[in-house]
Order: C-alpha cells, then structure tokens, then sequence
C-alpha cells in the first residue's frame, strides 16, 4: 500500500514518531508506538471484513496509523493527543504526493482520529471503528502494570475477545 508507505516515510510522521518514541521510551504502561498501530490497523480492517463496512484498507490503515501520532504534544504540551495528532495528519494527509484519498475520506480519516477516545452514539462508521478497534488492541489481561493503571476499569480488556 503505497499510500501507508507515504504516510510512514513522511518526515512529518518521522519527527513525531521519533518523538513518540523518545517520552515512551520508559514508560510502563501501554504505548502508542507502531506494535499498536498496527494492532488497531488490523483488528479494525477485521471488523471491517467481518461486518462488511466496504471501507477502503487503506483509509483504515491510514486512520490507525495516524490515530496516536501526536500523543507526545499530550506529554509535553498538554495537548489531547486526538487533537495533536489530527492537526499532524491533516498536515500528512494534504502533502502526500498523490491524491491516495478523497476529500470525503480525509475528512473521515480525520473525524476518526478526533473521536476515537470517546464512544457516543452519533459516531461515523470509520470513527466507531478505529475507537472499538483502539480498545480491543490492549492487552490489559497481561499487562505488568495493571495494579498502576487508572485507566477507567470499563475500558480495560480482562479477556480475549474474539
């Protein structure tokens, strides 16, 4: 997918995935690096197959690979990660060499990336997506940090789903 490829290589995403990767660097609990990208990108190319939304891989792919992009402006500015990294990837997603997607799949892309923290009911289809995908993603059953964790209880995965 030359699209992902562009997205990855763009040096936008390479300063701040390198940045992502330095505030993580040694944090305990879940990180927001490529391992979860990834997780979120598949599980929700999955869903969408399973369920047969018709959504374009690579608008998925590209929505989980933009979704925590600007999580360290959250550590080092304050700024909500959802709103730092689409600012990011509308930067990303305007300068790609190529019209790889539509306007009407930027804006999707994008609405996904600012809403995939919280569910509500008036939620785009891409959106619900990278958001159910996100949760499914961590491993919260496994994880060495639980007892630290305060991420709310009801978001916290205890068992496989399947």
């Amino acid at each position: 997918m030359k699209a992902i490829e562009d997205i990855r290589n763009h040096p936008l995403y390479v300063e701040a995935y390198k940045k992502l990767e330095q505030e993580e660097q040694e944090r305990i609990f879940c990180c927001h690096q490529m391992e979860h990208l990834l997780d979120v990108a598949r599980i929700a190319y999955i869903q969408s197959l399973e369920q047969k939304l018709e959504i374009r891989k690579e608008v998925i792919y590209a929505a989980a690979l933009l979704h925590d992009i600007g999580k360290y402006r959250q550590y080092t500015e304050g700024i909500p990660h959802e709103k730092a990294s689409a600012e990011i990837a509308e930067v990303i997603l305007n300068e790609l060499s190529e019209n790889f997607f539509s306007e009407t799949e930027k804006a999707s892309i994008l609405r996904a990336i600012l809403g995939h923290r919280r569910l509500r009911e008036d939620m785009e289809v891409l959106e619900r997506l990278i958001y159910t995908s996100d949760k499914l993603s961590r491993k919260c059953f496994a994880c060495k940090a639980q007892e630290e964790c305060d991420w709310d209880a009801g978001k916290k995965n205890f068992a496989l789903e399947i």
